[in-house]
């Protein structure tokens, strides 16, 4: 068991490092690249190559190279990310951008076929249930890797906070704000000023101190893992074949149910870290309040998700889903409703905060639907995962700079109400199909959680 832990802490910790990173970068994207929409276009960028990397690149790497040199070589793609961010223009954030999301999708998909393979073959040896192993490992994971976004943004927090030029927003700055924003690169001339070169280039560093890092600690530590014969039986399969088997899944039912579910898990996020945060929090507050309403965010969302692994087995999915809908639904008819004021600033930790305990529940139980729905094909399925959570990335940030917040808000909504209705034919299917059976049991009660939140 120590050395089967020792692996799955040098992975949680490898996480936490690389996306403290990313994730603090990701924050500040449309605030901080604000001019010609620079920052938004790359994230739609970046996601539009995961889109792709989803499709084929995860089965084909993971054999090649084994989980752990993909996890190693696709945590370079994010370092390169950074780097990319020290001249950011068209030239060297688009193409890093691009690079980032080639990466992503098989460092996610290395990661939850590790984590599940090395819980099987523990399970194995201990004589005890594989899924329970799982579940633990998947735990520990996204535990660790969610105070990421705690760090990460604690960090751009402390280092941006020294500008010197923050002020004063007037009234009429705030006119901008909220959800009938004015569509222009800068939302005001105080709260959104960028800071000075040598902050920026002190964050940078940091961040990619931090991917370093993550790099060197899965390559030192994290051993390689060897398959067992039924995946490895599969290098005799037909190129083609190997090549189209996230398409493939696609021939499921169940999987084409959960697109929207899936895909919604991508607009909300994207609607948070980038319209909530750049006008809302940067327009009436300033960017150095960024990191800390993604802290709330984040640092509530990781407790949420232990929590909701803990209990879904007492509380079932469905009350878990219904709870997540009703608070995101809440919060957009406010962000819809509401217009931002400085003096109401605990509002602005208020709906991340909310936005959290709901995006844990997206994250930790549709991702147990899909490792309990999929067993059998577990790298096909988490890369669709992947693909269609990136569509949604790719859409939110690709409308982001073109339309009013108050419009965008009302897709998020529009979407969650569709997803929620597929997601209910799924459960329907799954009843019908094994009513009173094991199965059904742990469909309804979950199985393993593998966070998968923030690329």
């Amino acid at each position: 068991m120590e050395r089967n832990l020792k692996n799955v802490l040098v992975i949680s910790f490898g996480f936490l490092l690389l996306f403290t990173a990313y994730s603090g970068l990701q924050s500040l994207q449309s605030s901080l690249n604000a001019e010609e929409g620079l920052g938004v276009a790359s994230l739609s960028v970046l996601y539009a190559a995961l889109t792709l990397s989803s499709m084929f690149l995860p089965p084909i790497i993971i054999k090649k190279l084994g989980c752990k040199w993909t996890i190693a070589v696709s945590m370079c793609c994010y370092v390169a990310y950074s780097l990319g961010n020290f001249y950011a223009s068209w030239y060297t954030l688009i193409p890093t951008s691009m690079i980032l999301g080639l990466g992503g999708a098989p460092l996610w998909s290395a990661k939850c076929t590790y984590l599940t393979i090395a819980g099987t073959l523990y399970a194995e040896k201990a004589g005890k249930s594989a899924k329970d192993i799982i579940n633990q490992y998947f735990g520990i994971f996204f535990l660790v890797f969610q105070t990421s976004g705690v760090w990460g943004n604690l960090i751009s927090s402390l280092i941006l906070s020294q500008s010197s030029n923050q002020g004063e927003i007037s009234e009429e700055d705030l006119e901008c704000c909220g959800a009938y924003d004015c569509l222009t690169d800068t939302t005001n001339s105080t709260g959104s000023e960028r800071p000075s070169d040598s902050l920026i280039y002190t964050l940078l560093g940091v961040y990619t101190g931090d991917g370093v890092l993550a790099v060197l600690l899965v390559i030192i530590f994290l051993d390689q893992i060897k398959s067992d014969q039924a995946e490895t039986e599969k290098e005799k399969t037909p190129f083609w074949s190997t090549f189209l088997a996230t398409l493939r899944h696609l021939k499921d039912k169940r999987q084409c149910l959960l697109i929207p579910l899936t895909m919604y898990s991508g607009f909300e996020q994207a609607f948070l870290s980038g319209d909530f945060s750049k006008s809302f929090v940067t327009c009436a507050l300033g960017i150095q309040y960024v990191g800390y309403m993604m802290i709330c965010f984040a640092g509530i969302n990781s407790l949420c998700s232990l929590l909701f692994g803990r209990i879904s087995q007492f509380t079932g999915r469905k009350l878990l889903f219904a709870l997540a809908a009703v608070l995101n639904t809440s919060c957009l008819i406010t962000v819809l409703l509401w217009k931002p004021d400085p003096k109401q600033l605990a509002v602005f930790f208020v709906i991340p905060g909310l936005w959290g305990v709901s995006d844990a529940v997206w994250q930790t139980q549709t991702n147990a639907l899909y490792g309990i729905l999929f067993e059998k094909n577990k790298e096909a399925a988490f890369a669709n995962y992947r693909l269609w959570e990136s569509v949604g990335f790719v859409i939110a940030f690709a409308y982001s700079t073109k339309l009013q917040v108050y419009i965008k808000a009302s897709i998020v909504l529009s979407v969650l109400v569709l997803s929620m209705l597929t997601y209910g034919a799924v459960e329907y299917l799954e009843a019908k199909s094994s009513p009173g059976t094991p199965a059904a049991t742990k469909m309804e009660n979950g199985g393993p959680h593998s966070q998968e939140t923030h690329m």
